[in-house]
Formats: C-alpha cells, structure tokens, sequence
C-alpha cells in the first residue's frame, strides 16, 4: 500500500508485470460487503440491526487509566481494552495506525507489544492509514493479534479471515472506531500550509485530538529562521478544513460505525461536552467475543461502564440514517451512468431513503451524485499515482 496523496492510499504492484491471483480484490471492501451475521445470536437488539448493523450492548465508559484517557482523542476505550488483551487475554501484539516518525503528517501501520507502545500511538488520525498491511506479519507471529482500524479496515480483515483459516486463527479480537471519513494527505499538507508549515519538511509533528475531550489540532513546524513554532485548531475547525478532502470511496461508504468487528468505539456525541470534562467513549459489543471481553475488562478494572443503553448509539449518531438512505441513491445513479459501483447487502438502504429523507434531500441525493460523476470523471479509469 502505498500514499497517493490526492486520493488516499492505494495497492500497488510491487512488480510489472505481477501475477494476478484475484484474492486482494476479493477481499476489499470497497467493491462489496455482505452481512452474514446470524440473525438469531443472543443479546442481539433487533431494534438496531437494520440501521446500525449487530448490536449487542451499547455503554458509555473510559478508560481506567488517567494517562490513556487523557491522551486518547475521547476515553480512551480503544487502547484501554487493547491493553487488556495484551496483558490477559494471551494476544502478543496489536497492529494498528500511528503517525509515521520520519513524516508526521503521514500514517504507518505498526505492532504495539506494551502499554508505552499503545500510549505512543493514541489520539486519532484524520490522515489516510491502511493497518491491512499488517495482516501478512500477524501469521508470522506466534500469538494471536488484535486488530484495530477504521470500519473499512475491519470489514477487508473480515473477508481476508473467511478466505483465510490460517488468518483467521491469528487474530484474537477486532476493534473498529467510528469514521466519517478520510481526508487525503494533500488535504492535510493543505491545512498545515495555511497554519504557517511552508513545506512538508518543516512539519515536526501533527496531531488531530487528544489531551482532552476532544482535544486540538496541533501542528509543529520549523521556520526559516529555524525556530519551532505551535499552532493549534479546535477539532471543529480542523474537521471542518479536512473533511472536503474526502475521497469518494468514503461518500459511497455502508458503514461508518464499525459494523464488522467484534467492539466499535466512539465518541458519546448525544450531549454536548462540556468545557474540561474528562473524554467519555462509547462502547458497542456487536460478537459475543466483543460483549466477553467488555465485560472481563471491566471486572479485571482496564475499564468504567458507565450507562448501558443501546440509545446511546443512534442518539450519539443522529445523521447516521439519513446518511444511509441518501447512499440508496448515489449507488443507483452510479449504475445507470455506467461508474464503478459497490455491491452491498444487508444494510437496509432503501428503507431508509423512504423513511429518513425530505423531498429535498431525496433530489439532491440523485442530482449531487450525477454531479460528482462529471465532476471527478468517476466513469473513467483513475490511475493513481504516488507523488
């Protein structure tokens, strides 16, 4: 995998010409995903299936550990159960996303063995990542990993394991957060420019949350004159700059909550945050392996629980319906102007179109699609470049 920076990241062939076996295309996610989740589980809240995928128990909690909870973009659920299954639940490793050392404003996929490693490594990053990568390594170890990554990361894991028993073995739990989607890494130089980093050389460090709920934006970079500088960015200021450099990939994108993993993290935005408060994640078992290792690391003391309510979830991601309604029509128009289109099943789409969107958002649900057809040529082949 390598950066395309105006688009995000991209497989390219190692050499030309490669053989082609047909298995990295069967497990992306962006051609297709199917749920096959069995409808009779137990603790499964049918209420939820159609618009948020298995759900098993929802939670407000944090993490125990003050160090990771600050430093993590909300409560650090994510590391602190990661930890968990580091330290008693016999996985040796996690594989995730950190910024890349050599170049901040870049992602690298890692292995984290210990805590330090994890706290190294918290705090989101709006920039693109590909922890997929990693999955080659996780056979080579000799304990199962945890896996943790965006929804989309999660659900190629999970076709790689239904094509792969060998990897399927290897990975102990799944752990996805929540995304609305990727910003490219022309987006972010773009952003660092604007804030005083003339070049991407003088970037020093770059950092999107944490160190508070839900923490700044913060850039440090190198002058002329060679002094360091800081400046810094609400999280809503950020977001607001980088979303626009989303790819269309993420537009066209089924599930932003983490469908596909065994626990789904996310910041609890059902109330607003008030000034200094501690950050608070929200926490959602979607396997029972998930709702096991919940609740064992918060007897073992690696978690709080808060409220239990599986309301928390569609109250903290009010848009979240409407946003799978308008997906119905973007996928239909796609197919008739003849542009590459995903193959989704089980997510309720159409449904949703009827029930979550206004007459105005039905149109521009079609017209803004027929728009973006032309506009980024999305009937044309794209070859992606590196630089």
């Amino acid at each position: 995998m390598a950066d395309a920076p105006q688009i995000g990241k991209r497989p390219f062939l190692k050499s030309d010409p490669a053989p082609e076996t047909g298995e990295g295309l069967s497990v992306c996610p962006g051609i297709g995903l199917k749920h096959t989740f069995d409808p009779n589980t137990p603790n499964l809240r049918q209420e939820l299936v159609s618009g948020w995928g298995p759900v098993l128990a929802v939670w407000e909690g944090y993490s125990a550990d003050d160090e990771i909870r600050l430093s993590a973009s909300s409560g650090g659920a994510a590391t602190a159960l990661s930890l968990f299954c580091l330290e008693q639940e016999g996985n040796g490793q996690v594989v995730h996303t950190a910024a890349d050392p050599s170049a901040p404003y870049l992602n690298k996929t890692v292995m984290s063995r210990s805590r330090e490693d994890l706290l190294r490594a918290t705090g989101s990053r709006y920039a693109p990542s590909s922890p997929c990568e990693g999955l080659t390594d996780v056979l080579d170890q000799p304990t199962p990993s945890v896996f943790v990554g965006k929804p989309c990361d999660v659900a190629g894991a999970y076709k790689a394991r239904k094509n792969r028993p060998d990897l399927d073995g290897k990975i102990g739990i799944t752990i996805a957060f929540f995304c609305a989607g990727v910003p490219s890494t022309a987006g972010n130089l773009e952003l660092a420019k604007r804030r005083g980093a003339k070049s991407s050389s003088s970037i020093q460090s770059l950092r999107y949350r944490g160190n508070g709920w839900p923490g700044l934006w913060s850039l440090v970079y190198k002058k002329d004159d060679g002094k360091t500088e800081k400046s810094e960015m609400t999280y809503a200021e950020s977001w607001g700059f980088l979303q626009q450099y989303r790819q269309w990939r993420c537009y066209i994108c089924p599930d932003h909550t983490g469908e596909f993993a065994d626990i789904a993290v996310g910041d609890p935005w059902y109330r607003p945050v008030q000034p200094g408060e501690p950050g608070k994640s929200l926490i959602v078992a979607r396997t029972q392996r998930g709702l096991e290792t919940i609740k064992k690391a918060a007897a073992a003391g690696y978690i709080v629980l808060e409220t239990e309510d599986p309301d928390l979830l569609p109250r903290s991601q009010p848009n979240l319906l409407e946003t799978r309604g308008a997906l119905w029509a973007r996928l239909i128009t796609l197919k008739l102007f003849g542009a590459a289109t995903p193959v989704y099943s089980g997510f309720g789409l159409a449904r949703f179109w009827f029930s979550e969107l206004s007459l105005i958002a039905k149109i521009r649900s079609f017209s803004g699609t027929v728009k973006r057809v032309f506009k980024k040529g999305l009937t044309k082949r794209i070859e992606p470049s590196e630089s």
